[in-house]
């Protein structure tokens, strides 16, 4: 029988905890630990190489799911990764894609999809099952109309980013992430950044 050694990352407790449940329910996988952002999942690799297996959530703090699987994917080129995301947005498909990422999924996917696709990709195969089903990049979150890529900047807004520190970090203009913080605060309906940023906490945007 396998043991499948996995590693969580996700910066909210009960998210992780869920996942936690999910995966070491199965008899072939193990979940060796859980950590709260991508600097801390290369850390604990580098200590605990014998890492099958990282499922990471594609929004944290200090180094977000897409910066860690570049990282991941240079440093720790045999470890398998499983990208999570909560919502069905296409505007990071390519780019996962292009970086090797070997599954995605959404965050309310059943446990049962979560255990296939870490099985999935330790026989060597990907799993972007559901990826299809996923929105294009001018459908919008419905709830708040905020799509992935608002979300992402908003994210890093509220680790106290400057619009040019955003723009070199997602490799975008000083102008499309002005454009980008215009749109939210339109659609959110707030004065200011702060207020945008305290929006999304209060309703567990970010």
């Amino acid at each position: 029988m396998r043991d499948i050694k996995t590693l969580l990352a996700d910066d909210h407790a009960i998210v992780m905890e869920g996942i936690k449940e999910v995966l070491s329910a199965d008899e072939e996988i193990s979940v060796l630990g859980s950590v709260g952002n991508g600097e801390e999942v290369l850390r604990f690799l580098r200590k605990n190489p014998e890492v099958d297996v990282v499922v990471l959530d594609i929004n944290m703090p200090v180094m977000d799911g897409i910066s860690c699987s570049r990282h991941l994917k240079k440093d720790f080129p045999n470890v398998k990764i499983i990208i999570l995301t909560m919502y069905a947005q296409k505007s990071f498909v390519e780019e996962i894609v292009k970086i090797g990422i070997d599954g995605c999924l959404l965050k309310n996917n059943t446990g049962k999809e979560l255990i296939d696709a870490v099985l999935r990709v330790m026989s060597g195969k990907q799993y972007y099952d559901r990826i299809g089903t996923f929105n294009s990049d001018e459908e919008e979150v419905t709830q708040y109309k905020l799509s992935e890529r608002e979300l992402e900047i908003i994210k890093l807004m509220s680790e106290g980013m400057t619009s040019s520190e955003i723009a070199e970090k997602l490799f975008l203009s000083d102008h499309t992430v002005k454009t980008h913080r215009k749109n939210i605060l339109r659609k959110l309906n707030v004065n200011n950044s702060s207020q945008a940023v305290q929006f999304c906490l209060n309703n567990q945007l970010i």
